[in-house]
């Protein structure tokens, strides 16, 4: 028994965004964003038993509604009604696209010797709820055939043979807790509402979550009984919202309002624009008015932008205050104002731009002296400018969790091959090439085939895997140089945002000084090891062999917990070691280390930050040991590459 809608404890913004959805499913659906132990999953599936029962046709797979049918519906022609609940479908993180899509009915074909399609969890969802829970752990070819559904009302389906369409109408809600890795910016603005849950701090409300989650495990029924009440009411509501949508004016003030704080926020493309205005007329309808008024664009806007206003993959989500009624207000001023003139001293300064020719430049920071280094704290430095990272591998093909970076054997990747010892999913054209010889000598009579079990084939299928990348600094004073250590902090922003985009887990390990520290165990939240590195102090001693090590204890502890995530360790170093107080040369620890990781197979990219006239090369000859490859911090770009690639082949 699901718990009541009616008795969860406040998430006003998250009952609203919802309700709201479940007026007007055009605005596009709803992605929470939450710790765990928020009430996320328990909100969205009370919602599931407020919606309106749905008429549909008997035996229809796909809900087509009997007054108003699919004509491309595949169980066409109709005939008859019937009613049912709307149904609230969850679509598993582990899912494959044929469970998500459909696919050939594989019984059918082997038995019958027809092609028919199988419906997938769509068209289930079809008229109902589709639920994602750990949104941004699903697949993102998944999600993206998800959004793609979402937002046209339809599914098409393109795969063995079988070529359907089919309608797919459904109120989408993805749950996800940012601790466990983002959601890519493109992803974030296919959802048309956003809201960040956390757990009150007040204690009054928390007693009450207490006590009523309490009733609820003694007493299901019961408690629940005590809330259909309500619930009924907010059914009723939705129903009335529904019916007088239709007939809600948005006016054009409102419009141009809307517009106005889209533009200010300089979110991307119109679709912002589009679903504040949805969720504005849903708005109004909910509340019974006939016109939307700035109330309600405010509530739509709070909505619908904050995870549009993400520039940058680390960029926090959210709207500034300040700057929300700001817009809201110089939007209605422009309503009542007249355009000014353009100011034809060239800005609202008076000195166009000769007022910015004065501005000092900071003195770069000189290089340091190769060797020890200095023994003071440097203040962070800020990064270089990002760039497009190349893409840096792991050598081999493994079975890691489903990313964007190296090649894997896969579930749901692309099919490479049919085999007999191994693979995933039945490879359905090698089967029945395999039994297609024998039918003859087996007796065939009928359409359908004479199968064997040694004619199974399996698909094997090869994808994309995300890794650990371990990313090993150098802070110590041989690098604290204000331009060398800003280009190594920009470069190692840039690869983050890379394993961002790829999916990766992350870590950061830092040397100076004395010895190695973890800045940021391993994880999936890339942006807070952004945060770690932007805040990164240099200067001190350079102890690169326990750098070395550090990174070795890491990846032997995480090797325990996930021992199916192949690692990458990305060290930035200019290889100058310091020397230890026992006398011995440190490069022959910085050696010996090296040696240790190249023994456990460590695949290994060595980033040479060394500068000057005159270069050692040592950060080459640790690399050399490890078994990896060294690159210059130029290197790194993949604008770069691609440069040096059109310039070989143009000579």
């Amino acid at each position: 028994m699901r718990f009541p809608f009616s008795a969860i404890v406040g998430h006003d913004d998250l009952r609203m965004a919802l309700l709201l959805n479940a007026v007007h499913p055009g605005i596009g659906g709803v992605l929470v964003r939450g710790e765990k132990g928020t009430a996320k999953s328990t909100i969205v599936r009370a919602l599931a038993a407020l919606l309106p029962v749905v008429d549909v046709v008997p035996g229809c797979r796909f809900a087509c509604d009997p007054a108003n049918p699919d004509p491309a519906c595949p169980d066409a022609p109709h005939d008859g009604a019937d009613q049912r609940a709307a149904r609230l479908v969850e679509l598993p993180v582990g899912a494959t696209e044929d469970r998500l899509a459909g696919s050939l009915d594989l019984e059918r074909a082997l038995t019958e010797g027809v092609r028919a399609y199988q419906p997938g969890l769509l068209a289930a969802a079809h008229r109902g709820v589709l639920y994602v829970d750990e949104v941004n752990l699903l697949h993102d070819h998944l999600v993206d055939l998800l959004l793609d559904a979402a937002a046209m009302g339809r599914a098409h389906v393109e795969r063995e043979g079988v070529s359907i369409s089919h309608a797919a109408s459904f109120l989408l809600v993805g749950t996800m807790n940012p601790e466990e890795g983002e959601l890519r910016p493109q992803l974030l603005d296919r959802f048309g509402l956003t809201v960040h849950v956390v757990s009150s701090r007040d204690v009054a409300v928390r007693t009450e979550v207490i006590r009523r989650r309490l009733a609820f495990e003694t007493d299901p029924a019961g408690f629940a009984a005590r809330w259909t009440a309500a619930d009924a009411a907010l059914a009723e509501q939705i129903v009335k919202a529904r019916t007088a949508l239709p007939g809600v004016a948005l006016p054009d003030a409102e419009l141009r309002r809307i517009a106005s704080v889209c533009a200010a926020f300089e979110v991307d493309g119109m679709r912002a624009d589009l679903v504040v205005a949805r969720t504005a007329i849903a708005h109004a309808a909910w509340r019974g008015a006939d016109s939307v008024d700035a109330d309600d664009v405010e509530v739509a806007v709070r909505l619908a932008l904050p995870h549009r206003r993400r520039r940058d993959p680390f960029d926090e989500p959210g709207l500034d205050e300040q700057q929300l009624q700001d817009a809201l207000r110089n939007a209605a001023e422009q309503e009542q104002e007249p355009e000014p003139d353009d100011d034809p001293d060239g800005g609202p300064d008076g000195g166009g731009a000769e007022s910015h020719g004065n501005a000092e430049q900071p003195p770069g920071d000189k290089e340091q002296p190769p060797g020890g280094g200095t023994s003071g704290d440097q203040p962070p430095t800020p990064p270089a400018p990002a760039f497009r990272a190349r893409l840096l591998e792991v050598p081999g093909i493994g079975e890691g969790a489903p990313g964007r970076r190296s090649r894997a054997a896969a579930r749901n990747g692309h099919t490479v091959r049919p085999s007999t010892v191994d693979g995933h999913g039945l490879h359905l054209v090698g089967t029945l090439s395999a039994a297609a010889p024998f039918q003859a000598a087996r007796g065939r009579t009928g359409t359908g085939l004479v199968l064997r079990s040694q004619d199974v084939r399996l698909a094997v299928r090869e994808g994309k895997e995300s890794n650990l990348v371990i990313f090993c600094v150098d802070a110590s004073g041989s690098m604290a140089a204000r331009k060398r250590m800003s280009a190594v902090t920009g470069a190692v922003l840039s690869l983050l945002r890379d394993a961002y985009q790829r999916r990766d887990k992350v870590g950061v390990v830092t040397f100076r000084g004395s010895s190695a520290e973890v800045a940021l165990p391993p994880t999936s939240s890339v942006d807070a090891a952004a945060a770690r590195l932007k805040g990164l102090r240099t200067g001190g001693r350079t102890p690169l062999a326990d750098g070395l090590l550090k990174v070795r204890r890491v990846l032997a502890a995480e090797r325990l917990r996930d021992p199916r995530r192949r690692p990458l360790l990305v060290l930035l170093t200019d290889g100058k070691a310091t020397r230890t107080a026992g006398g011995r040369d440190p490069m022959d620890d910085a050696v010996r280390a090296a040696g240790m990781l190249a023994a456990d197979g460590i695949a290994n990219i060595v980033v040479d930050c060394e500068q000057g006239y005159v270069r050692l090369g040592l950060a080459a000859k640790v690399a050399a040991v490890m078994g990896g490859t060294c690159l210059r911090l130029a290197d790194l770009s993949a604008d770069q590459v691609s440069g040096v690639v059109r310039a070989a082949r143009a000579a």
